[in-house]
């Protein structure tokens, strides 16, 4: 891709935090231990050992795969913690979410709007995690105790395609997929304004913001992300101008295409909290449509797709073509 976009912000500096190493993750490797520890994802885990971010004992970590002992203590970011608490994860029938595929390794399943994927600060239950929980019993000791199962995730708002490991194997290799970005991940999104250029790689770091709880930004002290876009439409409703565009995820940073598309200056339709000026119901028009990855035990090829929920197809309706097409919701 021809446009490559640098977006550069200055930050402050991540709190650092230290533990002694508990019993549960004594023996463990670090990157494990890390991830049982805070309830981050191994691969955010892993992560953050490559990026410089971890100490042992006072001394840079510089592998993931370091064993630890009870005699250890382990720095890391304060931002591991954030959202997640010592809260016990319980099953719940309830929780209404649809299943694109299933067998003995792999879930797939169409997130809806307005579920938190997991137990956090302020979402103790009623979470896609206690759904998982109760359908498929045998995920709970497969990765966090607080996640079990799951390898990555959807802002709350955000619909769409997710995978979920049902087995230890699968875990640990769909993890391992999306630490080296060859998990494909695509996204439809409706943004403010006519995107310009009409294609290119977003790129910068994603960190906390200073104006709140929960809030991210492009941070010099925060974490590397790509983004790649494409303008699929030029759409209008009354006197607005919108663009529908592509999305594709090189790296999985907490709201990244949402900051991204946003300090590239046209945030995305009804996400208020990143610039939008239409406040779509308590709903960000973002949706994850397609995902392949490799299969866990067959090492082949598996694609899924999922049609946008009826509230961002009924939107689209009411829009006019000014420009490109919008074969997606036809």
């Amino acid at each position: 891709m021809s446009n490559v976009i640098r977006i550069d912000e200055p930050s402050d500096d991540d709190t650092l935090v230290s533990y002694d190493v508990p019993e549960s993750c004594v023996g463990l490797r670090l990157d494990r231990a890390l991830s049982t520890l805070t309830g981050c994802s191994r691969a955010l885990a892993g992560s953050t050992i490559d990026n410089g971010q971890v100490g042992i004992d006072g001394k840079l970590a510089t592998s993931r795969s370091t064993k630890l002992s009870s005699a250890n203590v382990i720095t890391f970011p304060a931002t591991l913690l954030e959202g997640v608490e010592d809260i016990p994860i319980e099953a719940d029938g309830s929780v209404d979410f649809d299943v694109i595929y299933a067998d003995e390794d792999i879930i797939v399943i169409d997130k809806p709007a307005n579920l938190v994927v997991h137990p956090g600060v302020g979402n103790p239950s009623g979470t896609l995690a206690s759904g998982l929980l109760f359908r498929y019993p045998e995920i709970v000791g497969i990765g966090s105790p607080l996640r079990p199962g799951i390898v990555h995730r959807l802002d709350r708002p955000t619909t769409g395609l997710m995978v979920v490991a049902r087995s230890a194997l699968a875990y640990d290799l769909l993890v391992g997929q999306l630490s080296n970005h060859s998990v494909e991940r695509r996204y439809l999104a409706l943004v403010h304004g006519v995107i310009l250029p009409p294609s290119a790689l977003l790129e910068g770091p994603i960190g906390k913001s200073t104006r709140g709880f929960g809030i991210m930004s492009v941070s010099a002290q925060g974490k590397w992300a790509r983004t790649h876009y494409s303008r699929l439409a030029i759409l209008s409703l009354g006197d607005e101008i919108y663009s529908l565009v592509d999305c594709s995820l090189e790296t999985g940073r907490t709201h990244q295409i949402r900051v991204h598309l946003s300090s590239h200056g046209f945030p995305i339709v009804g996400d208020v909290v990143y610039g939008s000026k239409y406040d779509f119901g308590p709903r960000v028009f973002l949706h994850a449509y397609e995902l392949s990855f490799l299969h866990p035990r067959t090492n082949e090829e598996v694609r899924f797709s999922a049609p946008a929920p009826l509230d961002l197809q009924e939107l689209i309706s009411q829009m006019t073509i000014v420009e490109g097409t919008i074969d997606y919701f036809n």
